[in-house]
């Protein structure tokens, strides 16, 4: 067993470090009431926030709960500013630079230098290298049921412990983990908890890896496709997954997990992907069309900035260049008029 980290929490409550916390956490919410208020008394709320945790006295605020419903129906959960502030520090400090060594190559979600587009030129680069070499290419594409509400908060907290036995930061992540009395579960929204996510997993990479010898696998949080030379392989693969999952993490995989041949195209992150081409899912087209005909609404009763929908409309077009979408795109905005 590697040797546990320790002497790590006291070090780390430095003002200079809770500022860089601030300044990461406040990112895209500047004019946010609960920002600026935090914000007018800066120096003052910093210093507090180091010495409660230096007193190892912090205590987190109620959760405040609501709903979205896109993609889907999710309950989202959010702490204060100041709790939030105290997750980013924790998160750059301890979980960061302890266990991203830890992952493998082929895992995507919330690690610098990774993401989203990364994960799916590397699904695309699979399925040409998979197609080169099998005589033909079967997918496994498995996705994890109600993954964030199924996390067995004992196992997530015995795979940190593993790591770090520094006993101060084990308490304070006491009081991150288990926040209710509830055992199972950790909510959607805590940027703690996109990092819980892949400490979870690491232990299903590493065994469809280490273990299963699998040589194709990209995982973007709890979505994860592999490829095969065959449907028995696929399926007999898939029984193994779920043993694990179930066994080890207390998971199982939802309905929507299948095997198919590459031909047909895979779904993964935004994209059905192929080993010549992508395109954009149908679901990532009807949701931006149905965003223009608000912002067209909105515009024009005055209820949105500009600057707002321009951001919006950027950050979508960026998206789609990741695939063969130019007259897509054209044809979308050419239809978007705005009038007040």
């Amino acid at each position: 067993m590697p040797k546990r980290v320790n002497n790590i929490y006291v070090k780390n409550i430095t003002f200079s470090k809770l500022l860089e916390a601030h300044n990461k956490c406040k990112k895209h919410k500047r004019f946010k009431k609960q920002v600026i208020e935090f914000e007018m008394n800066l120096e003052n709320n910093l210093l507090k926030i180091g010495r409660e945790l230096l007193n190892e006295n912090y205590t987190f605020s109620k959760y405040f709960e609501f709903t979205i419903y896109e993609p889907k129906e999710r309950k989202i959960k959010t702490l204060e500013y100041r709790d939030r502030v105290v997750q980013t520090w924790y998160v750059e400090n301890f979980l960061k630079p302890y266990f991203e060594s830890s992952y493998i190559l082929d895992t995507y979600a919330c690690i610098e230098k990774r993401g989203i587009h990364k994960a799916v030129d590397k699904m695309q680069e699979y399925l040409k290298r998979a197609d080169k070499k099998f005589k033909e290419v079967w997918v496994l594409k498995c996705d994890i049921r109600k993954f964030f509400f199924n996390i067995d908060r004992k196992i997530l907290y015995d795979l940190i412990k593993r790591k770090i036995k520094d006993k101060y930061f084990l308490n304070l992540t006491k009081k991150i983990i288990f926040y209710d009395d509830e055992i199972v579960g950790i909510p959607i929204g805590n940027y703690t908890s996109q990092i819980y996510a892949n400490i979870y997993l690491n232990q299903l990479d590493r065994y469809i890896k280490e273990e299963l010898k699998v040589k194709y696998l990209v995982r973007y949080m709890d979505d994860f496709v592999l490829l095969f030379d065959c449907k028995a392989k696929a399926k007999e693969y898939l029984k193994k997954i779920r043993w694990f999952l179930k066994e080890k993490l207390k998971l199982e995989l939802n309905s929507k997990t299948a095997y198919f041949k590459a031909k047909q195209g895979v779904n993964f992150c935004g994209f059905r992907i192929w080993k010549t081409h992508r395109l954009l899912r149908e679901q990532s087209k009807k949701k931006m069309r149905r965003k223009l005909k608000k912002f067209e609404k909105l515009y024009k009763e005055n209820k949105v900035e500009l600057e707002y929908i321009l951001a919006c409309i950027n950050s979508w077009v960026g998206h789609a260049k990741h695939c063969n979408s130019y007259n897509l795109v054209s044809k979308m905005f050419n239809e978007f008029v705005l009038k007040k």
